[in-house]
């Protein structure tokens, strides 16, 4: 978690706007599909190592899909973390999937409310509603 503030810090100070006022748009750009990145992007971070329960992602469609059988989880696409205010993020069809640091998805409550498994809610492509995913339990690991 600190990894993502560092980012949201920089994209900050970068263009002198408040913090809180800062969140993460995200992209999960076409263009590395079969190779990473080989430049940092101008702004927030690319990020690798993710993974998806519940569901896959679909290269062809460029969206959330229905798990193949007997699969549980897969690895997620690269993702671009994007630094942006809070009042311009992309509008989009997407799922808010619920990131966390373990699989059993079960920790103690912090300060904040949130379990200490928890990380972040990541914004991801889907044409279904959202409690599709929700009752397939999709989350990022």
């Amino acid at each position: 978690q600190a990894f993502t503030t560092g980012a949201l810090q920089n994209y900050a100070r970068k263009y002198k706007v408040p913090i809180d006022t800062v969140t993460f748009d995200f992209e999960t750009p076409k263009q590395f599909l079969k190779t990473l990145p080989t430049e940092r992007p101008e702004d927030g971070v690319y990020t690798t190592g993710l993974f998806l329960e519940g569901c896959r992602w679909n290269d062809e469609s460029w969206m959330l899909d229905e798990s193949q059988p007997k699969v549980l989880t897969v690895p997620a696409p690269l993702l671009h973390f994007q630094p942006q205010l809070r009042t311009k993020l992309k509008v989009f069809n997407h799922y808010n999937c619920p990131t966390y640091k373990i699989s059993t998805r079960k920790g103690t409550l912090s300060t904040t409310g949130h379990s200490t498994n928890f990380i972040m809610w990541i914004r991801v492509n889907s044409e279904v509603p959202e409690s599709h995913w929700v009752k397939r339990g999709v989350a990022f690991l």
